[in-house]
């Protein structure tokens, strides 16, 4: 199994000083949000500041941007950490693009795979001097003068993640992502029972196998080195769970498992404003069902438990003064782990 671990520091020089500790404690990648900051210049100064940790967006909101753009920013990343990033992109939802971005919103799950193809069909014009034709319904590109083309990489194509919760994008991703990333907000029973099918269906429909996806999270993983810690973070997830449980995007999760007054409840407590108190309606029957809750050294057997035989990629943090070695050691127990996902499709080799 491979360790990633989360940083939402949009301070360049602790951001920097975040990714080095990253890499000396021995995590494999470093997942950079896009809240308040741009991920793909923390991902710049996260590789320019290690030599072997990976760094990827997690995520991007894709459509506010050109995939020319996109494509653009990912090969600099990919071409001056030596072959390091990985691109992680999602869809928002309707509200963020159309009034946040000021972009709109149709067809996301179409949209978002031609996003991926029209990525790729730029990456193989710089790599293998294809000549630019991508005609989509969502996006053209037709035009790559020598003047704008980059130089050869002589490395392979960047990754590209696509992060989703609802089963149709979920099978939209699986059928061309290299990564699927699958949202804190998800139980063992949605993982098992929607997700899994989901992510078949749609490696069947694109003749691929379970080897060449890496599917990330689908769960929270809260820990620390006591149980006063783990207790205090576990309630930071309580929150999170009224907060997601109450929008209808993450609908299909609640009414799996029969929650749909509870939905109902937060729903409606959100809409009066009610943000401080929802967290108090989450019972901890509820709370249990969406990830691990576990001091350091318990980490390998719970995510096991938990995340063994479907996820490849988890994350997780430790706090800032815990000992290095230690650090190795858990981070070694996890990575025991068996997974599946073994190495991404080599789309240069197919277009050559």
């Amino acid at each position: 199994m491979r360790i990633d671990t989360f940083c939402g520091e949009t301070n360049w020089k602790k951001l920097a000083a975040h990714a080095e500790r990253a890499e000396a404690i021995g995590f494999d990648g470093f997942a950079i949000p896009e809240i308040t900051g741009d991920p793909f210049i923390h991902a710049a100064m996260a590789c320019n500041a290690t030599e072997r940790i990976q760094a990827r967006t997690a995520i991007a909101v894709a459509f506010p941007r050109s995939p020319m753009v996109v494509a653009s920013q990912s090969w600099a990343i990919q071409v001056n950490s030596g072959g390091r990033f990985a691109v992680g992109l999602g869809t928002q939802v309707k509200g963020h693009n159309e009034r946040r971005f000021s972009t709109p919103w149709k067809a996301p799950r179409s949209r978002m795979v031609e996003y991926v193809k029209a990525l790729r069909a730029i990456w193989r014009c710089w790599e293998l001097g294809e000549p630019l034709d991508h005609r989509g319904d969502h996006y053209h590109f037709t035009l790559m003068t020598p003047e704008f083309t980059p130089p050869k990489s002589h490395l392979p194509m960047t990754p590209v993640y696509v992060a989703a919760v609802r089963p149709k994008m979920i099978e939209s991703a699986a059928s061309i992502a290299d990564g699927l990333r699958l949202h804190g907000f998800c139980t063992k029973k949605y993982l098992q029972e929607v997700v899994m099918p989901a992510i078949d269906r749609g490696l069947e429909a694109s003749g691929r196998s379970r080897s060449e996806i890496d599917i990330c999270g689908g769960g929270f993983i809260m820990t620390g080195p006591d149980e006063e810690a783990v207790a205090k973070n576990r309630e930071w997830v309580r929150y999170r769970v009224a907060f997601y449980g109450s929008t209808r995007t993450y609908e299909p999760v609640m009414a799996l498992h029969g929650w749909n007054d509870l939905a109902a409840k937060l729903h409606q407590m959100s809409k009066t404003g009610q943000w401080k108190k929802m967290a108090a309606e989450v019972p901890d029957e509820v709370l249990d069902e969406f990830g691990v809750y576990t001091t350091y050294d318990g980490l390998p057997k719970a995510i096991e438990a938990r995340f063994g035989g479907v996820s490849d990629t988890v994350e997780l943090g430790f706090e800032e003064d815990t000992d290095t070695d230690f650090a190795r050691d858990i981070l070694e127990g996890v990575r025991n782990i068996k997974a599946s996902f073994r190495e991404p499709h080599a789309h240069y080799a197919d277009a050559s």
